[in-house]
This record gives C-alpha cells, sequence and structure tokens, in this order.
C-alpha cells in the first residue's frame, strides 16, 4: 500500500511537546505504511528525540522547521499576531498549503482555533467553527459538539453543529442516517429557554435525523448517536465526565487497599477490572475536530501521553480516509441550494 496520507504534527505543542508527539508519530508510522508524518517545530528538539531512527523511514517521515513555540497559556491573539513562524503556525500553513492532509496539535486551544481559522478560513455556509470529541457510552460512542470554541451561540450555529455531526458520525463510524440530539434540561419541547426552543426547530427542519431533546445521562446510556449544545456547556460536560472518571478510579483502588480480603478480591477481579478500564480510558478517546473549517484539524489534549496523542494522530488519519472535509463541504453546499 502506497502512501497516500500527509499528517502535519506540531510537535511542540502540549505539556510535553516532542517527548510525546515524536515517539506517538513514530509508532503510527510502525501501525500504518500508508501515512507519511511531517514533524514541525525546533529541529534540534526534534532529532533529539528521534535519534537513530530519523533514517529509518526514509520518505514517509520528515522534520519542517519552525523557531517558535506558542504556550500553553499565551492569548489567543498574541499567538495569531506574534507566533507567524510557530510549529503550530507553520504546521496549519502546510494544510493550507496542499502539502499535508490534516494537522494536529496538543497545543493552546484557544490558539489552535484563532490561528486554524484564520488561515484555513470558514466553509462557506458555515458561521462558526465547532470542537467535537467523542465519549464513551453502554455500547460504544457519542459524538459532543461544540465543547468549548464558541461560549455564546445563536440557534443557527447550534443547527450547525447539527448538521457537521451527523456527517462526523456518518463517515467516521460509516452509519447511516446517525441521530442526533440537543442537549436539554428535559426531553419535552416545552423545556429550555429560548435558544434552546429556537435551535430545536431549526434542527427538526434540517436534513438529518434529529431526535429531539436530550438529557445529560442520555449522553452515556447512547440514546443519540450525536449531541449538541453550545460550547459552555459542552466544555463542562466534558470536563465533568472526566473528573468522574478520574474519581471513580481513586475510588476503586482505594477500596480494593483497604485489607487483605480486599486486596485479595482484586486479584480475582482484575480482568474485569482491566477491561473496564480499556473501555474509559478518556485517553483512547483523545482527539477533537475543528469542523467548519477549510482544512482537517485535530486537537490533542495538552497533558497527552505517547498512547493517547497516537490516538490522535488515529482518529485523524480516519478523518482523511473517510474524507470528512469534502462530505460536510458537499452537505453544505447542498443545504445552501435548497433554502
Amino acid at each position: 500500500m502506497g502512501v497516500n496520507i500527509t499528517l502535519a504534527v506540531d510537535a511542540m505543542g502540549g505539556d510535553h511537546g516532542p517527548k510525546v508527539t515524536v515517539p506517538a508519530a513514530l509508532e503510527l508510522l510502525t501501525r500504518r505504511n500508508d501515512v507519511k508524518i511531517i514533524l514541525v517545530g525546533l529541529p534540534d528538539a526534534i532529532e533529539a528525540e528521534l535519534g537513530s531512527s530519523a533514517t529509518k523511514w526514509g520518505s514517509r517521515l520528515s522534520v519542517y522547521p519552525a523557531s517558535d513555540v506558542v504556550a500553553m497559556d499565551e492569548p489567543p491573539a498574541l499567538a495569531l499576531k506574534k507566533k507567524k513562524d510557530s510549529s503550530m503556525r507553520k504546521a496549519i500553513d502546510l494544510v493550507h498549503e496542499g502539502l499535508a492532509d490534516c494537522c494536529i496539535s496538543a497545543g493552546n486551544t484557544g490558539a489552535l482555533m484563532a490561528t486554524a481559522r484564520f488561515v484555513l478560513k470558514m466553509m462557506p455556509g458555515i458561521e462558526r467553527p465547532a470542537i467535537a470529541t467523542t465519549l464513551p457510552t453502554i455500547n460504544g460512542h457519542v459524538y459532543l459538539l461544540d465543547l468549548g470554541a464558541n461560549v455564546d451561540c445563536e440557534p443557527e450555529h447550534i443547527c450547525q453543529f447539527g448538521l457537521m455531526g451527523s456527517i462526523l458520525a456518518s463517515a467516521v463510524d460509516n452509519k447511516d442516517n446517525p441521530s442526533v440530539g440537543l442537549l436539554n434540561i428535559g426531553h419535552e419541547a416545552i423545556k429550555g429557554n429560548g435558544l434552546i426552543k429556537r435551535s430545536a426547530e431549526l434542527l427538526r427542519e434540517a436534513p438529518i435525523n434529529f431526535y429531539g431533546n436530550v438529557e445529560g445521562d442520555d449522553i452515556f446510556k447512547g440514546t443519540v448517536d450525536v449531541v449538541v449544545c453550545d460550547g459552555f456547556v459542552g466544555n463542562a460536560v466534558l470536563k465533568s465526565s472526566e473528573g468522574l472518571a478520574w474519581m471513580l478510579g481513586q475510588m476503586i483502588r482505594r477500596e480494593f487497599r483497604q485489607s487483605i480480603f480486599s486486596r485479595l478480591a482484586a486479584l480475582v477481579a482484575l480482568p474485569v477490572l482491566n477491561n473496564l478500564k480499556r473501555k474509559v480510558d478518556h485517553r483512547q478517546y483523545n482527539g477533537a475536530s475543528l469542523l467548519g473549517l477549510k482544512g482537517l484539524v485535530v486537537k490533542s489534549h495538552g497533558g497527552a501521553d505517547v498512547f493517547a496523542f497516537r490516538h490522535a494522530l488515529e482518529y485523524a488519519v480516519s478523518e482523511v480516509s473517510n474524507h470528512v472535509l469534502g462530505r460536510i463541504q458537499a452537505a453544505v453546499s447542498q443545504l445552501e441550494k435548497t433554502s
């Protein structure tokens, strides 16, 4: 199989930079022979992590120099204006120039969104970008958006999120007519504020399989394939779910360490516990799409380890190979023609 997917990796992004991004990239190259990776960043820092493996991959691995790095706490406007030679900006530039199919970064979320929107521009018919990711459910996973790109939304924006989320689920998961739910404080149509009620009206008219209102517990029950909300609510849901998963893990460990008998019980239950851990491990759901742009960008969690960052890279590959960008563009174009 020949190389047909090129990823531009912001090697300096995140809390750990090349110590995580470079090993994760090499793991992906080992697993996929149809992928080429361009590591973007400070050459000395990247090559220090590559070591003798730099030449092993031939043309499938290259280093693209950048002289600057966007700090995790840097104001987005400052990063956009002052960091034009940053690893983040250069990785996005490669997508804009058609030299890469997708940019992946664990860097500053606000700076990534601002830079990607400035360089790649918005798709015609989409007014706001949205951040989308997957969360585990009882029978699989659900797509949730927006996760924080838009704190204040209009009903039209939430409707556009529903359309993009539906296409994302259809493309990546190969689902026919995925269901879309609107996050609300109740299932009834009379529940919610003005934003939610008007959003529901628009979603019912949109060319998607709109389920209706869903509540917070529906997310993890897997009631629908896609859940849409504004970025303020979505980010709160995401962080709450991560905190809950961490708390439950700590509580289980504490209980099993209470006595010699609980430790023996832990040994018996170890296969079940390990299986459960694999299913709910947030690291395997790492990778959030920046939807609505004229190019593919995937955001990794800033604190991602090698395992988690590799999953973000694999998620980027799935978006490229399933033609997510083109499918969203086609659907939006068709919607504009019929509206």
